[in-house]
């Protein structure tokens, strides 16, 4: 396994290990001893995948305190450009984004730290979009940050939303409660 800490601090591309024979292919997906190397969160409490049609974008979708959580994301079907967004006041990438295609060709993931909202869109579909996170999900500490509003450069303009993706309120009307470096150092294992 192998980290590359991307632009946002904390937040990390990750190759995944494969071995393949004649049979096809054995990927490992969490390796917790290498990302604690790396002081990352490994307690995943919760597993859960998606599965998205053509142009079908989801985000961009964060959990609040106390509900927060890091995410471990990748793609086992299809192809999807996948955005992160900080929003972790005093982070030096507060307010911006990166992208990471997610394929399972690429065999790669992505480790999203607690107060980076996620994000993703389909290029080929079906794709199936596994998620590994520090948290139950609580419905009522869900939020987001509307898709269109901090400059990601999507295929498309008009995707195919939920209607909460539709109604999320744009960044610069986002009330961050997550702090840098706190939300991150508090929790990790």
């Amino acid at each position: 396994m192998t980290l590359s800490e991307s632009e946002i601090p904390g937040c990390y591309e990750v190759q995944l290990p494969v071995h393949s024979d004649t049979r096809g292919s054995f990927v490992k997906t969490v390796v917790s001893s290498q990302l604690s190397k790396r002081g990352l969160e490994t307690s995943f409490v919760e597993t859960f995948y998606t599965v998205s049609g053509a142009n079908v974008l989801r985000g961009m979708h964060l959990q609040l305190p106390p509900a927060d959580h890091a995410k471990f994301v990748y793609c086992v079907t299809g192809d999807v450009m996948d955005v992160c967004l900080d929003v972790r006041r005093g982070s030096p990438a507060f307010g911006r984004h990166i992208v990471i295609e997610l394929a399972p060709a690429r065999n790669n993931a992505i480790y999203l730290p607690r107060g980076v909202a996620h994000g993703f869109y389909v290029r080929q579909a079906p794709a199936i979009i596994v998620y590994h996170v520090t948290s139950e999900h609580e419905p009522q500490l869900d939020s987001g940050i509307a898709w269109n509003s901090f400059g990601a450069p999507w295929p498309s303009d008009s995707p195919v939303l939920s209607a909460r993706d539709a109604a999320l309120v744009p960044l610069h009307r986002f009330a961050s409660p997550f702090r840098f470096p706190d939300c991150d150092a508090e929790r990790a294992t």
